[in-house]
């Protein structure tokens, strides 16, 4: 039978967003992060990272960095019992001033290719995975790939979506708060199954 999952971007939805940092002393987890993830993780599902790191294209670092950062947050999340089942990310960027990734890809949110590719390695049921993110393009890229999706918002009152491909099915507060619209999502789909 194939796993289910929770796609989480990393910059503002897992840690604090610092544009373009891969300095692990500097990467703070959000409030609630660690938590909501051992919830996720004690519910059945992988946890994988899917984020646009266009800072490869722009030059500002290498993807050794992101390696190492990886790295870096596999220990930690170990460290309080949550396994990290993937770190993807797309390096690309049409603007980039490094050639070998400036250009249109398949990868960089909102299109769905980190999304599609981890499932395909991981055996992943899609339609019964989640996508968590900050952004709009967070959410069309896992609306695209046929997961349910979830907004982590700063509560900002002007928040809008564009589209109905970038509307998430639910919006959320923190991570400990996503958990518990999963978690009650499964328990419920539990239940209308056992009633049959």
């Amino acid at each position: 039978m194939q796993a289910r999952a929770v796609f989480l971007d990393k910059d503002g939805t897992l840690v604090e967003d610092v544009p373009y940092n891969v300095d692990v002393t500097r990467l703070r987890w959000l409030p609630g992060a660690v938590t909501g993830m051992q919830r996720l993780h004690a519910a059945g599902f992988r946890l994988i990272v899917v984020s646009n790191q266009s800072g490869v294209a722009r030059g500002y670092f290498g993807e050794e960095s992101l390696a190492l950062l990886a790295e870096y947050m596999r220990g930690a999340l170990a460290n309080h019992s949550v396994p990290l089942t993937g770190f993807y990310y797309c390096p690309h960027h049409p603007d980039g001033s490094d050639a070998r990734y400036a250009h249109d890809c398949s990868c960089r949110k909102p299109q769905p290719g980190l999304i599609l590719r981890a499932a395909k390695e991981h055996d992943l049921d899609l339609h019964k995975s989640w996508v968590v993110g900050n952004a709009g393009h967070d959410i069309e890229a896992g609306r695209r790939a046929g997961c349910r999706t979830i907004l982590v918002s700063n509560g900002d009152p002007t928040e809008t979506f564009n589209s109905p491909s970038d509307t998430p099915h639910y919006v959320s507060s923190d991570l400990i708060h996503v958990a518990a619209i999963i978690t009650a999502g499964v328990a419920a789909a539990q239940s209308e199954t056992t009633h049959r």
